[in-house]
């Protein structure tokens, strides 16, 4: 039972994380330009706020959720804010020479970034707290170890996602040039702040 139950929540954090996002684009530019562990550590930044909202949904935690929805338009513009920022940022950066270059004290700041961007998005609680209650982990049941199992599911889930992707991206970095690495910086940079404005564009 248990088994079921982490390997439906591994399938839904996968799911979730899946789309190509605002999350994906700087996921896939980081591995390209600054090496796969930049690229890794941004996207399991956003499975621990997937995480986060799991656990939130899984255990019940009325209070808290209703707070965080109840907040959204001023978490959304924050997020959009924060999107247009990165899009800036990604626009005029320079491409870096080596993969070492993302080591240190960049994968911090990799990981917050993108931990913040997806917890800036409340709504991703709704649908934890539909998919759970769907599969018998309605908010108030008590059953938390069920729940803790699936949050793990959850968790690994969407962390294998963005393995993939980041392995995947990382085998043609080689072929990726000075100039072409330049130019994907100002595409992810154009999309990401194309999410940043209809972040903005939602809350008003």
């Amino acid at each position: 039972m248990n088994l079921s139950i982490l390997i439906r929540g591994i399938v839904i954090g996968f799911s979730i994380a899946a789309p190509v996002g605002p999350i994906g684009v700087l996921c896939i530019r980081r591995t390209l330009t600054e090496g796969r562990a930049s690229g890794l550590v941004s996207g399991l930044g956003a499975a621990s706020a997937d995480a986060v909202y799991g656990c939130i949904a899984g255990f019940g935690l009325t209070f808290l959720s209703n707070f965080l929805v109840s907040r959204q338009t001023e978490l959304r513009l924050a997020g959009g804010l924060f999107l247009l920022y990165l899009a800036v940022k990604t626009f005029i950066a320079q491409p870096a020479h080596k993969a070492a270059e993302a080591k240190g004290h960049g994968l911090p700041g990799a990981y917050l970034s993108t931990f913040f961007l997806t917890f800036t998005n409340p709504m991703t609680i709704i649908s934890f707290a539909a998919i759970f209650a769907g599969i018998g982990l309605a908010e108030g049941s008590g059953n938390y170890a069920s729940a803790g199992i699936l949050v793990l599911g959850v968790f690994a889930g969407s962390a294998l996602w963005w393995l993939l992707l980041s392995g995947g991206v990382g085998l043609f970095r080689g072929k990726f040039t000075t100039e072409r690495l330049r130019w994907l910086n100002r595409v992810s940079g154009s999309i990401i702040a194309a999410f940043g404005l209809f972040a903005l564009w939602s809350v008003f």
